[in-house]
């Protein structure tokens, strides 16, 4: 039995386009309480927090979208991560936006580091979300989270990042969509990476497998970070980053399996969930069902869903 903490982090910082903020409501609409008991686990439910004061240095770039704010969630995130890792639980964050795992990601990470042992990553997107602050020509902070686990510099009046994640830690799986800066960055890092093409023609568990050996052996802690994208929008349409060519609902599930026949996830997020452009709440249904495969459900223990 595990002890889940749902953390709701109502997150609308990280892009222009609004609407994640619902995203913590549908998830507990949707069921997740009720899926995590009826898996055993124990539940503690956080309610949703509430970013931390804060305000943006100059010396950021001006077409940050509202930077104060994503640096005052980054700070409530990262308290939040280490309390509940703290009263030995699995904290789930149910966001909002991709820039809550600048928070969720470094407080795991400063937990991670008072154990004596590494944190490792794995981010389940079609983007790479390894931009810094002067390198987005979009100015969304949600696409920058690695970047800022990892110790790239630039993010001025963000709470300092005393541990980094090294790049090796790092495994991103499901990319498609990723803009030269961060293609050339990628390509000169020791990030591991896989994009649609290769899980296409090699299969979507082989380099899961590797990356959950590589954890095993160093005695790791693992973050999981699932984005709605990194599912095919045909049958997760909720998120304001649609890109066609994503991973199918079986092999989602596989991954999320994976992980929980592995048993070294240690905390959690849920992203990108855009309520507003939901069919009937299809896609938040959907990433209650990764999430309950994540904790322990299986194939032939799944219920029928109706959509409708």
């Amino acid at each position: 039995m595990t002890k889940c903490y749902l953390i709701g982090a109502p997150v609308d910082s990280g892009k222009a386009r609004q609407g994640c903020l619902m995203g913590p409501d549908a998830y507990r609409v949707a069921g997740i309480g009720d899926a995590i008991k009826e898996l055993g686990h124990e539940l503690h439910d956080m309610g949703n927090l509430s970013p931390a004061p804060a305000k943006a240095p100059g010396s950021l770039p001006s077409h940050l979208v509202c930077p104060d704010e994503t640096i005052g969630w980054t700070e409530t995130l990262m308290a939040a991560a280490e309390d509940a890792l703290n009263k030995g639980g699995l904290p789930i964050f149910l966001g909002g936006d991709h820039s809550l795992s600048l928070g969720s990601v470094a407080g795991a990470a400063r937990y991670a580091a008072t154990q004596n042992r590494p944190l490792f990553v794995l981010w389940l997107d079609a983007h790479s979300d390894y931009h810094t602050p002067q390198s987005t020509s979009s100015g969304n902070l949600h696409g920058t989270p690695l970047a800022y686990v990892a110790g790239q510099p630039g993010f001025d009046g963000f709470p300092l990042v005393t541990t980094p994640v090294p790049e090796d830690h790092i495994c991103i799986i499901g990319l498609r969509s990723v803009d030269t800066p961060e293609r050339e960055t990628l390509q000169n890092s020791n990030i591991r990476y896989h994009d649609m093409r290769e899980i296409d023609e090699t299969g979507i568990a082989k380099p899961l497998a590797a990356f959950m050996q590589t954890v095993r052996a160093a005695n790791g802690m693992l973050h999981v970070s699932l984005d709605v994208d990194f599912l095919d929008p045909s049958f997760a349409p909720a998120v304001g980053t649609t890109v066609p060519g994503g991973a199918s609902m079986r092999e989602g599930h596989l991954v999320m399996e994976m992980i929980s026949d592995a048993g070294l996830m240690t905390s959690l997020d849920l992203v990108e969930l855009n309520p507003f452009l939901d069919d009937r709440g299809r896609t938040a249904q959907v990433m209650v069902d990764m999430a309950g495969s994540a904790l322990g459900r299986r194939v032939f223990t799944r219920p029928t869903r109706a959509y409708s």
